[in-house]
């Protein structure tokens, strides 16, 4: 194998997780931050609850409801009509009309 293409391998890197747990573990990194470890991930505690507020069927329903908000708030009133459409009489009604 050639020496120089490799990347350093650190025996005794760090894992460091939100919830404050920390252990060593081998990697290229020298330190890792994760978001989630086993002590504080759900399947392996057993405890329900969400690690994701919102999913892509929540945010749609925000922004759904978002959008009709602002289209009751913004909406151009539509005026009403006046009874008959203004346009020029033909010669035939001008006619009549004597």
């Amino acid at each position: 194998m050639k020496a120089s293409i490799h990347p350093t391998y650190f025996k005794d890197a760090q894992v460091v997780c939100s919830c404050g747990n920390t252990f060593t573990t081998g990697s290229t990194k020298e330190q890792i931050r994760v978001e989630v470890c086993f002590k504080c991930h759900p399947v392996y505690t057993g405890e329900k609850r969400f690690i994701d507020s919102l999913g892509q069927i929540g945010k749609f329903e925000q922004k759904q409801k978002i959008a009709a908000d602002y289209k009751a708030k913004y909406a151009p009133k539509k005026k009403e009509d006046k009874g008959q459409e203004k346009r020029p009489k033909s010669l035939r009604e001008l006619l009549l009309e004597m």
